[in-house]
């Protein structure tokens, strides 16, 4: 809203210390009307401007103030009393901030920083090592060993080396990672062939004791022609 005030050259009638307007002489009294008339028509403009911006909750708030400068004020108080309660917030945030392991590391670290630049935002400088430092404390409980590794470190490590360490180790797990699960595949593969040949020797031995079987009670039957067992005929044959 600012912006657009300052950019329509209009910002002016919400100074609160506006410059005077000389008392009329007749030397002047026409300058001095002009400047007057001109003054309340970018008044109008600017509530008229201000408004525009509004949501319809606000707009239904502030839409009896006739004002700009007095709508103007009641907006600043408003705001800045939640944007104190905000940069609070910030504060508290970064502190309380914790990697998770199931994040990118190196993603995390980014949204970290993006808190430190909020809160330079506000006049709060945060010194380089102190970051290097929160960084390495703030990794994942997955990382304790490597953090170690950092802490142990006898050069202080600046922002820029502690993330191309994050980057080549994360690379690295990540690498780990796909090639334990390519073992994992390989494995369940070769043992669903495994199975697959043993269900197929089963099956095939199951169906020759099956015909062994069958033909051994076809000889111990009495044949159909002259009743003696030995040697089976079929009623067909």
């Amino acid at each position: 809203m600012n912006q657009l005030l300052t950019a329509l050259k209009i910002f002016y009638v919400l100074d609160p210390n506006p410059k005077p307007i000389s008392n009329p002489t007749p030397e002047n009294i026409e300058s001095i009307t002009a400047e007057r008339k001109k003054r309340e028509e970018d008044e109008l403009v600017c509530r008229g401007h201000i408004l525009n911006t509004f949501s319809d909750h606000l707009y239904d708030l502030f839409t009896t103030i006739k004002s700009p400068k007095e709508i103007y004020n009641a907006l600043e108080e408003k705001y800045k009393t939640e944007k104190l309660c905000t940069d609070k917030f910030i504060i508290l945030k970064y502190f309380e901030f914790k990697m998770v392991d199931n994040l990118s590391v190196l993603d995390q670290v980014h949204e970290l920083q993006v808190l430190v630049n909020k809160l330079r935002d506000l006049s709060i400088s945060i010194p380089k090592s102190f970051q290097a430092g929160a960084i390495i404390a703030k990794l994942p409980p997955s990382w304790n060993n490597y953090r170690k590794k950092l802490m142990r470190m006898a050069e202080e490590l600046t922002l820029e080396q502690i993330r191309k360490h994050l980057q080549i180790e994360e690379q690295s797990i990540i690498r780990d990672e796909n090639h334990f699960d390519s073992e994992v595949k390989v494995n369940s593969i070769q043992e669903g062939d495994d199975r697959k040949q043993n269900y197929l020797k089963t099956k095939k031995g199951n169906t020759f004791k099956k015909n062994y079987s069958t033909n051994k009670d076809k000889k111990n039957k009495p044949c159909l022609n002259c009743g003696k067992k030995g040697h089976y005929i079929h009623a067909d044959s």
